[in-house]
């Protein structure tokens, strides 16, 4: 992945411990298994803690959580920054690898229940996003890639669901997950009505009668 404009190149990306991206990989990882673990549970738990506490979250909360020194989490990630990208290419990669879960089912099913979790994973995309804006710009090529990574994996669950004559011809994947996603970023929802109205906007997808 290219170096996101404003922000230093990972350290990881230049030690010989660092495992080589994979076309499914966003994020490059520690090649050493105890260093992937402590890495894999630092990016679960920031994803947690931000989720929770938004820009409130601490790297000593995130540390302790995880059950990591706080010294390994610097060895890891020198700068917030560098723990909340990781986060948020950690949570890109999850949703995409989320497709699997959903190709044996039924056309509408699985397009459904994949922008569901859509939905679930939208607000913590938000929370660390608008920590990346602090120092990144919305074109900057980190958000590219991810926003291609998404659409890549989930085109063919639309593409299905059309096939089938589930979903109605005229939508692409880019307006289907930014539908879907803008409503669950609506920061002033009551309790329930992003999913009410994530349903409103799902049987708009269906053909008309």
């Amino acid at each position: 992945m290219e170096p996101a404009s404003g922000m230093a190149e990972s350290p990881m990306a230049a030690t010989s411990d660092t495992a080589d991206p994979t076309p499914t990989s966003l994020a490059e990882r520690p090649k050493r298994a105890d260093a992937r673990r402590n890495y894999d549970k630092l990016v679960t738990t920031a994803r947690e803690v931000f989720a929770e506490q938004g820009s409130d979250a601490t790297l000593e909360e995130i540390s302790r959580r995880a059950g990591v020194g706080i010294g390994t989490l610097y060895r890891h990630f020198p700068a917030r920054e560098d723990l909340v990208e990781a986060a948020y290419l950690d949570g890109v990669e999850e949703i995409c690898a989320a497709v699997g879960r959903h190709e044996g089912e039924d056309p509408w099913d699985a397009l459904k229940g994949w922008l569901l979790e859509l939905v679930a994973f939208a607000a913590t995309k938000r929370v660390l996003a608008d920590e990346m804006f602090a120092y990144l710009d919305r074109g900057a090529p980190v958000f590219k890639s991810c926003s291609g990574a998404i659409y890549d994996a989930a085109e063919p669950l639309l593409k299905r669901a059309q096939a089938a004559g589930e979903v109605r011809a005229d939508v692409d994947i880019s307006d289907v997950t930014k539908m879907v996603s803008g409503i669950a970023g609506i920061r002033t929802a009551e309790p329930g009505q992003v999913e009410r109205l994530v349903a409103i906007a799902l049987d708009g997808l269906r053909p008309a009668p």
